[in-house]
């Protein structure tokens, strides 16, 4: 097969429960994520030699980003082919270029997401019709938030967040995702999280029952109410400036607030998409964040586009 190109969503974190650290250096955790429309695209291209290369180019932001993405052994993507490549027997090269729209280490699963539209790219370009089974065990190999970015919709993650279930969600949700101008490592915020609750043992991680009860019920108000993230003070910690971003999302009516995942992307959720648009030119009038964009959940995890 000649090119394949797979486009995969970003998530957010509409709650996020963290334990304390597990013997493999671990935390459990409960998390509800959720897909939107906010993607980035993973173009796989057969090669004569047995190489696996990668080339990152980054739409509409500054080429910075670009350059925090490694192009070695450590992409994920690149991981995420030679992974499948190795299990599957294959000998055969790949080119992969990836279109990044996600934020660098922005707390919205960007490197995961490229992992998920590799395997699915790389799969097709091979012509290994693998089963969705082994491409869920393979992207669990991979990372936590990876089997969710090929599954998408809405969905609840235990474990270290790769075990992933489907969530029932009625209706359409309108986000504003406040984007920082660096990103924070995660490594560095669960340290910081272990720092930060050294004096007690966190919980079991669960998902509060007002969170499933919104869902299930498509009803906005109470879901921006339930929003939590036991991360948040950690990010907050490092990062002392998203308090105001914060702030200022909330002084707009914001039916929700919360930093998604390990941050420092900040995300509010809208009644509509006119209160969204409303958020957004708030957020850049008050200079209160690097960028600002608008986004739908949920959607469906990674899929083809076309070659």
């Amino acid at each position: 097969m000649s090119s394949v190109t797979v486009r995969a969503p970003a998530k957010i974190n509409l709650a996020l429960a963290v334990g304390g650290m597990r013997r493999d250096g671990y935390h459990p955790v409960a998390t509800i994520y959720q897909a939107v429309d906010l993607c980035d695209e993973v173009r796989a291209t057969p090669q004569a030699s047995s190489d696996i290369t990668v080339s990152v180019t980054y739409d509409g932001r500054s080429p910075g980003e670009t350059a925090q993405v490694p192009l070695g052994p450590d992409n994920l993507a690149v991981r995420a082919a030679e992974l499948l490549r190795r299990q599957a027997g294959v000998t055969s090269g790949i080119s992969l270029a990836i279109r990044k729209a996600i934020p660098v280490s922005g707390g919205m699963a960007g490197g995961s997401a490229d992992a998920a539209a590799a395997l699915i790219a790389c799969d097709l370009v091979w012509g290994l019709a693998s089963p969705r089974t082994k491409l869920l065990e393979l992207a669990g190999e991979l990372g936590s938030d990876v089997p969710f970015c090929l599954m998408g919709g809405t969905a609840m993650g235990t474990g270290r967040g790769e075990l992933i279930s489907p969530v029932l969600a009625r209706g359409k949700y309108f986000w504003v995702l406040a984007l920082a101008a660096t990103g924070l490592s995660t490594p560095a915020v669960y340290a910081e999280f272990d720092r930060l609750s050294k004096h007690f043992e966190p919980p079991e991680p669960q998902i509060a029952p007002a969170l499933m009860a919104a869902l299930r019920a498509g009803d906005a108000a109470a879901l921006g109410a339930a929003l939590s993230n036991d991360l948040q003070d950690a990010a907050l910690a490092l990062r002392p400036e998203l308090a105001h971003t914060l702030t200022v999302g909330e002084e707009c009516g914001a039916l929700g607030t919360v930093i998604s995942g390990s941050g420092p992307t900040t995300v509010f959720l809208a009644a509509d998409e006119e209160h969204a648009l409303d958020i957004s030119l708030t957020l850049t009038g008050a200079r209160a964040c690097a960028d600002v964009v608008q986004a739908v959940g949920p959607v469906s995890g990674a899929r083809p586009i076309g070659g």
